[in-house]
């Protein structure tokens, strides 16, 4: 009884993190995902339980910028349809992927998650910097096919995610992070749910893990942001990116 609660204790504040984390930058799967695995839980079911945990508390963002969507350009919205496929193909993908060959492909991924988190802010800078042409004609025939792919890695692996969808559309011509955000944000949920849905019905989720760590991730983004804002955004990046490389290399270890 005592090891369970010490385990669901330290899986709440874990999803706790996270979803302060999310609500300010983003990249709560990096402290979630190894939290599990830490905790002996199997890196595929880990990564499953992480994705179907942490939705419901990216629902919370979607609301908070439900303002920004509004005023939004419209044809953003025709991500979804690529957001959505990707994010089963994705799913579908690491269902079938055997544990073992996951498990080596694991340092490869959290380190290309990690390098996109430290990344974040020059990238948004570089192109908020250069994004003075209308690239906006364009968007069709080349952001659908990027976003499929992004709609995959996030039904895969799902860090970094949002990263990669403020640079497209950055390059798409849009300037404003706030409504930028707010797309991203709803997109993430496409593809995250999508994919929790797929784990739901065909993959392998803890429940009991799963129902703590969504309660977690609520109150974190509820509460926890003002947290989060105390410690400072630098502070908070610094422990991620660390917890990151870490992960990393304690899987390389394992082989």
């Amino acid at each position: 009884m005592l090891g369970w609660l010490i385990h669901a204790l330290v899986v709440l504040a874990a999803a706790f993190v996270a979803g302060a984390l999310n609500s300010m930058a983003g990249g709560g799967t990096l402290v979630t995902f190894p939290t599990l695995i830490a905790l002996g839980i199997p890196s595929k079911a880990a990564n499953m339980t992480s994705t179907v945990a942490l939705w419901p508390g990216s629902l919370g963002s979607v609301w908070g910028y439900r303002r920004e969507l509004r005023a939004a350009d419209p044809r953003l919205f025709a991500m979804i349809v690529p957001s959505l496929a990707g994010g089963v193909i994705g799913a579908a993908l690491l269902a079938v992927t055997p544990t073992d060959m996951f498990d080596r492909l694991l340092p490869a991924l959290i380190l290309f998650a990690t390098f996109l988190f430290m990344a974040q802010e020059p990238i948004q800078r570089w192109f908020d910097l250069t994004a003075i042409h209308d690239a906006r004609s364009h968007w069709l025939s080349w952001t659908m096919v990027f976003q499929l792919a992004v709609g995959i890695y996030g039904g895969y692996f799902g860090a970094g995610i949002g990263i990669l969808m403020l640079a497209a559309m950055s390059l798409m011509g849009h300037t404003d992070i706030h409504q930028m955000n707010g797309v991203k944000n709803l997109l993430a949920v496409c593809i995250n749910g999508i994919a929790a849905i797929y784990f739901i019905v065909v993959g392998t989720v803890l429940w009991q893990d799963a129902m703590v760590m969504a309660a977690g991730s609520i109150a974190g983004g509820i509460g926890g942001a003002g947290v989060a804002r105390r410690l400072g955004r630098r502070a908070l990046r610094r422990i991620v990116v660390a917890v990151g490389f870490a992960m990393a290399g304690a899987m390389m270890l394992r082989w």
